[in-house]
């Protein structure tokens, strides 16, 4: 086996790996965390609670290396709820809030975050990048494809290791990211730096959007 496909190989392993841990929720005899946080996107608060417990959730877990990254991301996934999202027939309330559930998960290699909502549609995106795995590894998981576009969602893209989302019974979706916590995430320092220029710039001539 050259160079080459063994890096491939040993990329495509890491995935799977990452992947097969997604689908349990971590305990702490595997130093896991798990956290589930409901809020309502009436409330006028929702986008500073979401951000602050973020935060005390990984400093009490001790990994301050993630928690700027992921303050960010889950308030531009909570914001998109908050400014977008419209419960299904099956779900909805009337004059009741529209809930969101935010859920952590912490393993020593990975952070799992899941922000779900009562609206079922698709993230509207032009196509472009994927979830990470090799388009033959998809197969039945064709719903974890996440386009690279969209405001909220790109900033995302450019913080975590990877993007997607699931239909939820019996109606909506989680939009889930991951860091990596082995130095293999996308949003390094000098990117979340030039992300954040281009949030300013946006709210400098168009008005702010992260709520």
């Amino acid at each position: 086996m050259d160079a080459g496909k063994a890096e491939r190989h040993k990329h495509v392993m890491n995935e799977l790996d990452a992947f097969s841990h997604w689908y349990v929720a971590p305990d702490p005899s595997s130093a896991g965390n798990f956290l589930k946080l409901t809020l309502f996107a009436e409330f006028p608060a929702t986008l500073r609670v979401a951000r602050d417990m973020t935060a005390t959730f990984l400093q009490r877990a001790g990994t301050d290396e993630v928690v700027d990254n992921a303050r960010l991301v889950v308030s531009e996934l909570v914001a998109n709820v908050v400014n977008h999202a419209v419960p299904d027939l099956c779900l909805a309330r009337p004059g009741g809030s529209r809930r969101i559930d935010v859920t952590f998960k912490l393993w020593p290699k990975w952070l799992f975050v899941g922000v779900a909502d009562e609206d079922s549609t698709p993230p509207l995106l032009p196509l472009g990048d994927t979830f990470p795995f090799p388009p033959g590894l998809l197969g039945e998981l064709s719903e974890a494809v996440l386009p690279d576009s969209g405001r909220g969602l790109l900033i995302v893209q450019r913080l975590a290791a990877a993007v997607w989302w699931t239909p939820e019974e019996p109606g909506g979706k989680t939009v889930w990211c991951r860091f990596d916590l082995d130095g293999r995430t996308a949003g390094t320092l000098k990117q979340r730096e030039l992300t954040l220029r281009h949030i300013n710039q946006d709210k400098a001539g168009q008005g702010s959007w992260l709520g």
